[in-house]
């Protein structure tokens, strides 16, 4: 069973929702890219996103924008990313890391070269978010044959089509953007979010995890009552460009801490009879 199956079956077996942060690799540095992994774990992570940064991120936010060019000026590539999971992974090989990024670094190494490096890296899964599922069918097999989840987005504004082939592609999980907009917008409507889940899940037995828009603990809270996973960006990204670098990971994990307690007590929500 694969990391990331695992994780949702335990969860679910707690009737909890999976809290998913995501980070930019290399922002402040590369070097400081283990300690931010091992914080981000011990403040409550059960699934962890990592940004491979991109000088034209289209779907994110000022604050995951200035991330990026924060890793890219300190010499953050793909390459380097992939190795230091590598190095992670002798430390911890139960937590599953996923990529997030765009095509253009993953083109650049080679669809087949990645797959391979990935999968001796440890990498769990791989969301593009420039990579439509109706033009990914050879990118997921390349995936699936390196034992790696394709992960696929949907939005408000999915169609009916988009929402059946993402259900018959996506593994791991599902990611739904809450919010039609960049990351770090707000004024996210739970209980629209809470419908679209449903017709989603209506299509799937996949996990489903909502990002994009949750700021505090208490939306976290909210969106965790229904959601299979709340993935928490901006607001961790936000502190990590506050702190000093040598502090940026035990601010990132205090960040965190909080969003932690915060989908643990939808587990009460959650209970049935």
């Amino acid at each position: 069973m694969s990391r990331i199956a695992a994780t949702f079956d335990r969860l679910r077996a707690g009737r909890r929702a999976a809290l998913v942060p995501f980070v930019t690799a290399g922002d402040p540095s590369p070097a400081h890219l283990p300690d931010m992994l091992r914080s981000l774990v011990a403040n409550g992570a059960d699934v962890i996103e990592l940004g491979v940064p991109f000088s034209d991120p289209m779907a994110d936010g000022p604050t995951i924008q200035r991330s990026s060019e924060r890793a890219l000026r300190a010499g953050t590539g793909l390459a380097m990313i992939l190795d230091a999971v590598r190095q992670y992974r002798r430390e911890d090989d139960r937590t599953p890391i996923v990529l997030m990024g765009y095509a253009n670094p993953i083109e650049h190494m080679g669809v087949a070269a990645f797959a391979g490096r990935a999968k001796e890296s440890g990498i769990d899964g791989v969301l593009v978010v420039d990579y439509p599922p109706e033009e990914s069918g050879a990118w997921a097999e390349a995936l699936g044959a390196a034992g790696i989840a394709p992960i696929f987005l949907l939005s408000p504004t999915s169609s009916q089509a988009r929402i059946d082939l993402v259900a018959r592609m996506a593994k791991g999980y599902i990611y739904y953007v809450s919010l039609k907009g960049v990351t770090g917008a707000a004024n996210i409507d739970t209980a629209d979010v809470e419908r679209m889940l449903a017709r989603i899940r209506s299509r799937t037995s996949v996990p489903v995890g909502v990002g994009f828009g949750i700021r505090d603990p208490e939306t976290a809270r909210a969106i965790a009552r229904f959601a299979d996973a709340v993935v928490i960006g901006s607001r961790i990204v936000e502190e990590i460009e506050r702190a000093e670098p040598d502090q940026a990971a035990q601010r990132a994990g205090a960040v965190l801490a909080a969003f932690r307690a915060g989908v643990d007590a939808a587990a009460v929500d959650r209970a049935g009879p």
